[in-house]
């Protein structure tokens, strides 16, 4: 079975390299990573590349994990490109709703210079989305407030550090839960990948 990665802002890809090995190792999960460049590219771009990179994996099914704002990116390419293989999604710490993090870190100068339109148009305001898709989604979402973006964001209910888990919630999604990890730290979290490689190949969390 086949997943294709898509990072977050400012990551290269390579930090779900943990994820990488676990999922492969206890659920025989091969990923694959795609890279944008969400500060200079805009959405339109990025699932143009993305929907291309599918086309040229050429595969029966195909599963998405996308981390932070990549599982924006997903959620725009799916609603782009509807027609593709069949397979499930997991989102991990995506701001699904918008980011307050994102949001107050703008107002400051060399931060607001490093955001692209992608982030603009995604993060910095509020949007009211709704999972439609036929393929399942699964949400991860962590409650160990660890990062930079509470500096930011000052968040007075559960987070990741940078993302609020009232952010992640998506309606219409298959599944949710709540770990305690941090937004970087899940990718690292031999937990967190065994929810992703159990929901991509059952289609549900473990029981809590």
């Amino acid at each position: 079975m086949h997943v294709v990665y898509v990072h977050g802002l400012w990551l290269p890809g390579e930090e779900a390299l943990f994820l990488r090995q676990r999922m492969a190792q206890e659920f025989s999960l091969t990923l694959h990573w795609f890279r944008y460049f969400g500060a200079s590219e805009s959405m339109a771009d990025i699932t143009s590349r993305l929907d291309a990179l599918v086309r040229e994996l050429a595969l029966p099914e195909v599963h998405f994990v996308g981390h932070s704002l990549g599982g924006l990116v997903i959620y725009r390419f799916l609603e782009r490109f509807p027609a593709q293989p069949p397979g499930r999604v997991v989102f991990l710490g995506a701001p699904i709703v918008a980011s307050r993090a994102a949001e107050r870190a703008a107002a400051f100068g060399p931060v607001a210079h490093l955001m692209g339109p992608s982030v603009a148009a995604e993060l910095l305001t509020a949007h009211e989305r709704r999972w439609t898709h036929a393929r399942s989604l699964g949400i991860v979402a962590g409650n160990q407030p660890l990062g930079l973006g509470q500096f930011f964001a000052r968040f007075s209910e559960e987070s990741d550090g940078t993302i609020a888990v009232s952010e992640t919630r998506l309606p219409g999604a298959t599944d949710h839960i709540v770990l305690p990890v941090s937004h970087l730290g899940m990718l690292l979290s031999q937990r967190v990948a065994h929810e992703t490689g159990l929901f991509l190949t059952a289609g549900h969390f473990s029981l809590r």
